[in-house]
C-alpha cells in the first residue's frame, strides 16, 4: 500500500477501525485484501465490472440536473445585504447590550494576546533534543551506465514494484517555447498515437501498470544558484514483470503522439483553461507567492511559466486563438519532441532492488536503440528581474497577500536556523498576528538555499494590515525571546517537517532530487546540525536577513476588487485574475 507521507501503520490502523468498531471479531477484514483482489481479478474476466456499470450507471433512472448560473454584481449585493442585516440587528440592541458586545470583543482580544501559563504548558510531555539523531536521512544514489546513458539507481526494497523516471534536460528549448512544455505534459498520453486511440492507450496503461504521467520541473543547483535545469520528466510504476511494457508505452507516447488531431488538441487546451479558472481563486496564495518570487528569481520565473499564472495566460491565449494557430501549436509540440527526447538529454531515476535493476537495464537497452543521440544546441536563457507590484482582482471577499525578496542579494548566507524560523512564524508571529488577530484562514512562509524568501496569507480579510505585519517581522526577531522549553518545541517541530515518513518511491524521488541539484550528504548534515543547535540568539541573528528580503518589497495580492482598489496606491498594476470570455 502507498500512503504517501502518511505513516503506513497509522493508515492500517484507521482502515481496521472501519470494521473493528462494528464487530470486535473482525478487525483485519479490510487490510487482509489478498483474497479480495484475487476474487476481483477472477470476476473481472467474467464481466463483473461491466454488470455494475450497466446496472448502476447506464440503467440508473435516478438523475439530478443542477444549473449554476453566474450573476454579475452578486458579491456586492451580498455585502449590502449583510450590512443591512447588521444595521437592523444593531437597532434591536439596547445600550447595555452594545456595551457588552464591545467588552466581549475587548476580552477576546486580551485572551488572544495572553499566552498560556508556564505551569500548564509544562504539563505537556515532549522529546529531548538528545533523542533526535544528528544524521540526515540516507541518500540512495548509485550512478550506473546502461547503453551509454546515465541511470541513478535507488537500491531499495519495493515489494517488486519498479518506479521509473526518465528525466530529459530541456537545454535546447528556447525561453519563448518553455510554456509549451507545460502544455506537452497535458497532451502526452491523452491523444491518439500511431498504434492506439487515446481511450485504448489509457485502458492499456491502466490495466497493465500503475500509470504513466509526464510534466516539467525546475531544479536549482545547490552548488551554483545561478544554474537552473528545466527537466521534462516521464514517470511510471509497474510490477517488475511489466517493466518492458512501461518502457514500450513511454516510447509510444514520446515518439508516436498525433499532435495534428486538432479537435482533441482543442478539447485539451479548453479543459486546461477551465481547470485553471476553476481553481485559481481558491489557490490565490500559490499564485501570489509564485508571481512575487518570479520577479526576482529565475527558478520561480520558469516555474511560473510551467504551472503558475503565466502558464494560465499562455493557455488562455492558445484557447482564444486556436482556430488560427492550431497548425503552429502542433508544429511546436512536434519540435519539442525532437529537441528533448534523445540520449544526450536523458538521466534515469530507478527505484527498485537489484533484481528490478537487472530487468530494467535489459529492457532499457532496447528502448535506447530507438532514441536519437544528436546533441541539441543549448538555448540562451534571458531572464530579466523586474519589480512590478501587482494585484489580481477576483470574485472574492478575501485576500491572498504575498511579500517576497532574496536575502543573498544583501550578502547573507542560508542557514538551517531558517527552517526553525519557518516553524516559529507558523506557530507564533504570523499565526498570532495574521490568523488569530487578523482573521485569516492561514499564513505561510518559506526560504530557500538560493536566498528566496516569502510570506503569504490565505483567505485573509486584510491587505495593508497584513503587509505591515510582514514589514515588522524583522523587528519581532530583534526582540525574540522564548523559554528554553519553547525553543526545543520549535526545533522538534522543524525536525518533524524534515523527517516526514517516506515510502520507497518518496525516498527515490528525494535521492534523485539531491543528485540533480548537487546536494551532498555533508551539506544536509550541516543544515540538520544548525537546526538542532538553534537557540534564541541564532534566531535574533536572522533579523537583518529577513529585513533585507522584505525591504526588497516584491509584492503581489490576489483578492477582492473592493479591498484592492481601496489600497490601490500600494500597487503598480491592477488587473482581473480571470479574463471574462465573450
Amino acid at each position: 500500500a502507498d500512503y504517501g507521507s502518511y505513516p503506513k501503520g497509522l493508515m492500517y490502523y484507521l482502515t481496521m477501525m472501519d470494521s473493528w468498531l462494528y464487530d470486535e471479531s473482525k478487525p483485519f477484514i479490510h487490510i487482509e485484501a489478498g483474497d479480495t483482489f484475487k476474487e476481483l481479478k477472477e470476476d473481472a474476466k467474467k464481466g463483473y465490472f461491466e454488470k455494475l456499470i450497466d446496472e448502476y450507471i447506464l440503467n440508473n433512472n435516478h438523475k439530478s440536473v443542477i444549473g449554476l448560473v453566474p450573476e454579475y454584481g452578486l458579491e456586492k449585493k451580498k455585502e449590502e445585504e449583510e450590512a443591512r442585516k447588521l444595521f437592523e440587528y444593531k437597532k434591536t440592541l439596547s445600550e447595555d447590550e452594545l456595551k457588552d458586545l464591545v467588552e466581549d470583543t475587548k476580552a477576546l482580544k486580551e485572551y488572544q494576546d495572553t499566552p498560556s501559563s508556564e505551569e500548564n504548558l509544562e504539563k505537556i510531555p515532549m522529546l529531548e533534543l538528545s533523542d533526535i539523531s544528528r544524521e540526515p536521512a540516507e541518500q540512495y544514489i548509485d550512478v550506473k551506465d546502461v547503453a551509454g546513458m546515465k541511470v541513478v539507481h535507488h537500491n531499495l526494497f519495493t515489494n517488486k514494484i519498479a518506479y521509473i523516471l526518465l528525466s530529459f534536460n530541456t537545454q535546447g528549448v528556447s525561453d519563448e517555447d518553455i510554456p509549451y512544455l507545460g502544455l506537452l505534459g497535458s497532451v502526452l498520453g491523452l491523444m491518439d498515437t500511431k498504434n492506439f486511440t487515446y481511450p485504448e492507450l489509457m485502458n492499456e496503461i491502466n490495466i497493465n501498470c500503475g500509470g504513466i504521467s509526464s510534466s516539467a520541473a525546475v531544479y536549482t543547483d545547490k552548488a551554483d544558484f545561478s544554474k537552473n535545469s528545466i527537466m521534462y520528466e516521464i514517470k511510471g510504476k509497474a510490477l517488475y514483470e511489466k517493466i518492458p511494457f512501461v518502457l514500450d508505452m513511454m516510447k509510444e507516447i514520446m515518439y508516436n503522439t498525433k499532435f495534428t488531431d486538432y479537435k482533441r488538441l482543442k478539447e485539451i487546451i479548453a479543459r486546461i483553461r477551465s481547470r485553471f479558472e476553476a481553481t485559481m481563486a481558491g489557490s490565490g496564495h500559490s499564485i501570489a507567492m509564485l508571481e512575487g518570487c518570479a520577479q526576482f528569481s529565475a527558478s520561480a520565473y520558469y516555474s511560473d511559466m510551467l504551472k503558475g499564472y503565466k502558464a494560465y495566460q499562455f493557455i488562455m491565449e492558445l484557447d482564444e486563438t486556436f482556430d488560427n494557430n492550431k497548425e503552429n501549436i502542433a508544429v511546436k509540440l512536434s519540435e519539442l519532441v525532437k529537441i528533448i527526447f534523445n540520449k544526450a538529454n536523458v538521466i534515469v531515476s530507478l527505484t527498485a532492488d537489484d533484481e528490478g535493476y537487472s530487468l530494467f537495464a535489459e529492457a532499457y537497452s532496447k528502448l535506447s536503440d530507438d532514441m536519437g543521440d544528436e546533441k541539441p544546441v543549448v538555448a540562451q536563457r534571458n531572464y530579466t528581474p523586474v519589480n512590478v507590484k501587482t494585484a489580481y482582482t477576483a470574485a472574492s471577499q478575501v485576500q491572498y497577500v504575498a511579500r517576497c525578496g532574496n536575502f543573498r542579494d544583501g550578502g547573507y548566507e542560508y542557514t538551517g536556523a531558517l527552517r526553525v524560523l519557518k516553524v516559529i512564524f507558523s506557530y507564533d508571529y504570523l499565526w498570532i498576528n495574521v490568523r488569530v488577530k487578523g482573521g485569516a484562514y492561514g499564513c505561510m512562509s518559506g526560504s530557500y538555499r538560493n536566498g528566496d524568501m516569502y510570506m503569504v496569507s490565505y483567505r485573509d480579510p486584510n491587505l495593508r494590515k497584513t503587509n505591515d505585519i510582514y514589514e515588522n517581522a524583522a523587528d519581532y526577531l530583534e526582540h525574540f525571546d522564548v523559554s528554553d522549553r519553547d525553543m526545543v518545541k520549535f526545533i522538534i517541530g522543524t525536525i518533524g517537517d524534515m523527517d516526514t515518513p517516506m515510502n520507497p518511491a518518496a525516498k527515490g524521488t528525494r535521492s534523485f532530487g539531491a543528485y540533480i541539484c548537487n546536494t551532498d550528504y555533508e551539506s544536509l548534515k550541516k543544515e540538520r546540525g544548525q537546526v538542532l543547535d538553534c537557540n534564541v540568539e541564532r534566531i535574533r541573528e536572522l533579523a537583518p536577513l529577513v529585513r533585507c528580503a522584505m525591504d526588497e518589497n516584491y509584492f503581489c495580492v490576489v483578492g477582492s476588487s473592493k479591498e484592492i482598489n481601496k489600497e490601490s496606491e500600494l500597487f503598480d498594476k491592477i488587473q482581473p485574475l480571470i479574463k471574462v470570455q465573450g
